[in-house]
């Protein structure tokens, strides 16, 4: 009998040893078990069984392909993401144990800060490479089942859609005649979702218990910063493949509410425009909006960041419009500033490096601005503007 099961074991060990294969994975050879198959008699929860699909052979193999393919920094056990396949396969059998039985605990997350662009700092929790394996498995199994009821004005982290997708509905608005937006800023908005909150909002959607205890122990697991641990009483913290995910659920009740209103918007994450015919409509529909947010979803509207304007005024993921009745997309003077200050931090006098190695990282910058914001009108635009980087940063 323990033969049988160490063979079981092995074979779910042996899932992990062609990850970076392009084949799909093999099937059970008959008489042994799948991951699957061997969970049904341990689950608690025989409504669903969640659990025993996120431990599915497949779903391991394709969260241990994106996290490699993700790379990222350590959290704080200081391992790197190569170390990753050895480890599980050493320990993956009890780690499923812990899954499945509902005991497993994930570590503090370690705080990191960035600077933003336009000011302040953002903070964000690196959690450590084995819980982003296993928030990964999660998040496949969780957005498989939710992203299909999320609304289509909703464009942000999600599977086939984009930022440029909601910059050109918002385009659409505007053309048919929509010359006023409302742009709400989020303050703070990933550090102060209520945690209970966004639990009962998941209960709704998922009755494994054993997930729904997994969940709530990532969001409470703490931030390690200067060595000291801290515990977490709201947010989700940036860093980890499941906020996105999360932070949409938060947000759709958002989306609903806009929708039952009949309100033309457009959000990505926390970037959300609403865009209205009139300035009084706008003050109307921002007055009602913020105060929905504050007390059903109980955060906070950033009052010196957002506006009642013209769109031509404001910027929106980066891009802004032109006036006349056929708004053409343009990019936003922020980010064209933000690019020539990167440019001259990439290309100083005194820098230490040789004038091939910073002609590489300023080529491999300027093919991601460009492969972004090649959606402005025309097109051509952007291509003088980064060819000018080359004798000035810009025309």
């Amino acid at each position: 009998m323990n033969d049988k099961r160490q063979k079981n074991q092995l074979q779910m060990v042996l899932a992990f040893t062609g990850e970076g294969r392009s084949e799909a994975p093999r099937a059970p050879r008959e008489g042994t078990e799948s991951c699957t198959a061997k969970g049904e008699t341990e689950s608690p929860a025989r409504e669903e069984q969640l659990m025993e699909e996120v431990c599915g052979r497949e779903n391991c193999q394709q969260a241990l392909r994106r996290v490699k393919a993700n790379k990222g920094s350590p959290g704080i056990d200081g391992m790197r993401v190569e170390k990753l396949p050895g480890y599980l396969k050493r320990h993956w059998p009890a780690l499923r144990e812990q899954l499945l039985s509902g005991t497993y605990e994930p570590q503090p997350v370690r705080r990191v800060e960035i600077k933003k662009p336009d000011g302040g700092v953002r903070k964000l929790g690196i959690p450590t490479v084995l819980d982003r394996m296993i928030q990964q498995v999660v998040l496949q199994v969780l957005q498989r089942r939710w992203d299909p009821t999320f609304s289509e004005h909703s464009h942000g982290f999600r599977p086939q859609r984009s930022a440029h997708q909601a910059v050109a509905k918002a385009q659409q608005y505007i053309a048919e005649g929509n010359r006023w937006v409302v742009d709400l800023d989020l303050e703070k908005f990933f550090d102060r979702v209520h945690h209970d909150k966004l639990m009962a909002a998941i209960a709704r959607r998922v009755s494994d218990k054993r997930m729904l205890k997994l969940i709530r122990a990532f969001l409470e697991s703490g931030v390690m910063e200067n060595g000291l641990v801290s515990p977490v009483e709201e947010g989700t913290p940036q860093g980890g493949p499941l906020s996105p995910l999360l932070s949409n659920l938060v947000l759709d009740e958002l989306d609903r509410e806009l929708e039952r209103r009949h309100h033309r918007f457009a959000r990505y994450a926390d970037d959300c425009n609403i865009y209205v015919r009139s300035e009084r409509a706008g003050k109307r529909v921002m007055q009602s909006v913020t105060g929905f947010i504050t007390r059903r979803l109980q955060l906070k509207v950033n009052e010196a960041k957002s506006a009642v304007a013209r769109p031509q005024d404001r910027k929106f993921l980066g891009f802004s419009f032109t006036y006349g009745r056929g708004p053409k997309r343009r990019i936003a003077p922020k980010a064209l500033h933000r690019c020539k200050r990167k440019v001259r931090e990439l290309t100083p006098r005194t820098r230490g490096m040789s004038l091939e190695q910073m002609t590489k990282e300023l080529a491999t910058y300027l093919r991601g601005w460009k492969g972004y914001f090649g959606f402005c009108e025309p097109r051509r635009y952007c291509e003088v503007w980064i060819n000018g980087c080359d004798t000035g940063c810009g025309p």
